[in-house]
């Protein structure tokens, strides 16, 4: 006789805390939902070219607070400065089960921060439900004193998604702000 029946609802909790045990985070599904570390590590360095030193470190980092994210964007922005600052930028989101569009993104910060730079930027995109969720505006905090060899990254939230924008770029800048960036289907320089 078992003293302890096997129920569905005890093996999916068990399931769960073995998961939450093994990496911070439920584990995300490993299949065709979701990019695992190398492919990511490949594609951003396809994209940085060879001389983002620390991209690997940076994206360890995210992937271990953040998991395996479901798209990426590609794009590049510049952004300015003094106290108020503006960023504009665009690019192509791609979702891992299928999904790409056009992205133009802008918007205001406001903090201690000056400077003016351009940058290229490689964004990892958490649990976006379909394409057309992206154009939304996601807040944030962003620090302009980059951590290793000039990569930088933040996190953006809003609604359950999550960006982390993984930026490297030229110019001289430093600071900290909190703003928001637009994302839209059309260009618009409209910061708001």
């Amino acid at each position: 006789m078992n003293r302890f029946p096997q129920h569905p609802d005890r093996r999916q909790a068990l399931t769960g805390l073995v998961a939450l045990g093994l990496g911070g985070t439920a584990l995300a599904a490993d299949d065709d939902t979701t990019y695992a570390e190398d492919e990511m590590l490949k594609k951003a360095v396809g994209f940085f070219g060879k001389g983002a030193e620390g991209l690997a470190k940076v994206l360890e980092k995210v992937f271990k607070e953040k998991g395996r994210p479901n798209g990426y964007i590609t794009g590049e922005e510049a952004s300015a400065a003094l106290t108020v600052g503006l960023r504009y930028g665009e690019g192509r989101l791609t979702l891992k089960r299928g999904g790409s569009a056009k992205v133009y993104w802008a918007g205001p910060s406001i903090g201690i921060d000056a400077g003016a730079n351009a940058s290229k930027v490689f964004t990892l995109v958490y649990d976006l439900p379909k394409v057309s969720a992206i154009y939304q505006r996601f807040g944030g905090v962003e620090g302009s004193l980059y951590w290793i060899g000039g990569v930088g990254v933040n996190y953006q939230n809003k609604d359950g998604i999550t960006l982390a924008p993984i930026r490297l770029g030229v110019g001289l800048r430093t600071g900290a702000s909190v703003g928001y960036l637009h994302y839209r289907p059309k260009k618009s320089y409209n910061p708001l």
